[in-house]
């Protein structure tokens, strides 16, 4: 006796299970249907999580106040907030120029401006959570192809096993297999520059304090980490040109370290050891649209960022919240979750968000890699001014904070 196979369908199917699809499965694991059934939900996982998991690599993160405060919302920060250290102080200067200031938690009424996790070690924590949650977990295994109905979207993975969605939601990253196939626009601009990171050993270094040093070869940011062995330690992220970046790859440590300080100078401490370095180019990829027919995109599938303000995942944490609650309001009003509804109450929702933190992303990289004597004038006068005005650090401190983006 048989049984012809009949495809999965499923309310959400979630491509790609990093950060944003992750932290988007597990909030979308508490939402109830009206009759009180928990919604039928697939995250799609091209890789492991291991030390090789590219969406979990080497990378150090801050996650901002208002993040922390979503991923509570989530059920999600008890589980990670042993893997922080809190970012207590923010010291931003332009190297060889007079400008400077600093914001300071406190000033704000806040314990911190965020935590520094680490990607590697929240990979372990979110991927178990997954496992444990209701959710058909396919793992590893990634998009063939992707045919669009009216009603649904069927999704051939490469084990061959097939999926039906009711929404689609694009979590795969800067390269989105779910953005090629559907052949959909990105937008794209290169700083032509690449990113060098590495976490280093500091000595006489200032707990809890995160730096953003403006170079003449790009800006340079360091982030407080957890201590190892009774050594602080700090994550850099070193923004250089292209041929810059080759050569400091190549570079033993010893040579590695003196140039980074040569660089930075010793306001952080006297740097003494570091880990593996890695680098990847620094591009602006943004999507006019990202939304499709009964399908989104969220995190880097949507928008792919320049570290230097570390937006990147705190953007893509609220479109994960603000698609939540499109869904939860599609659910409330009994409509069905792939609508044309949803998909452009999403956009609206993201829109302005969106942009502006885009726009200032392009300001503070064009703006502070500039050379044209009255750009170096303006920004150093506009740090000065932040220091001597503090009501003037409000702004700042939203960004830094993770609340909604406001033009700087």
């Amino acid at each position: 006796m048989s049984s012809e196979f009949v495809t999965p369908h499923y309310d959400v199917v979630i491509v790609g299970g990093a950060m944003a699809g992750a932290t988007l499965a597990m909030g979308l694991s508490a939402l109830k249907k009206p009759d009180g059934q928990a919604l039928k939900i697939a995250l799609v996982e091209a890789f492991a999580v291991d030390d090789a998991h590219p969406g979990y690599d080497a990378r150090a993160i801050a996650l901002s106040h208002g993040s922390i405060h979503q991923l509570s919302r989530l059920g999600l920060w008890p589980s990670l907030s042993h893997l922080g250290t809190g970012i207590n102080s923010i010291h931003v200067s332009d190297r060889g120029h007079f400008g400077m200031t600093r914001l300071d938690a406190q000033d704000f009424h806040v314990p911190t401006f965020g935590q520094v996790v680490e990607l590697a070690r929240i990979g372990w924590v979110l991927d178990s959570a997954v496992k444990r949650a209701d959710i058909s977990y396919y793992c590893p295994d990634a998009l063939q192809s992707l045919q669009g109905h009216d009603d649904f979207h069927e999704l051939t993975l490469a084990s061959g096993t097939c999926l039906r969605a009711s929404l689609l939601v694009a979590a795969d990253g800067a390269h989105s297999a779910v953005r090629q196939a559907f052949k959909l626009p990105l937008e794209q601009a290169d700083f032509g520059q690449s990113a060098v990171i590495a976490n280093i050993a500091v000595t006489e270094g200032k707990p809890g304090m995160a730096w953003e040093r403006f170079t003449d070869t790009g800006p340079l940011a360091l982030l407080p980490m957890s201590p190892v062995d009774g050594l602080q330690r700090l994550s850099v992220v070193w923004a250089l040109s292209h041929e810059q970046a080759c050569a400091v790859m190549a570079l033993d440590d010893s040579k590695f370290l003196s140039q980074l300080q040569q660089a930075f100078g010793y306001r952080a401490g006297r740097f003494g050891q570091t880990g593996t370095r890695h680098s990847y180019p620094l591009t602006l990829g943004v999507m006019p649209r990202p939304a499709f027919h009964r399908c989104v995109f969220i995190g880097n599938a949507a928008q792919t960022l320049h570290p230097i303000a570390g937006q990147g995942f705190n953007l893509g944490l609220r479109d994960v919240v603000d698609l939540l609650g499109c869904i939860q309001t599609q659910l409330t009003m009994g409509e069905d979750l792939g609508s044309a509804a949803l998909v452009h109450r999403y956009l609206r929702a993201r829109e302005e968000d969106r942009r502006t933190t885009v726009r200032n992303i392009e300001f503070l990289v064009r703006g502070f890699s500039n050379d044209y004597l009255p750009f170096v004038l303006g920004r150093n006068l506009g740090l000065r001014l932040l220091s001597w005005i503090p009501p003037l650090q409000v702004p700042l401190a939203q960004v830094a904070m993770g609340w909604r983006a406001h033009r700087v």
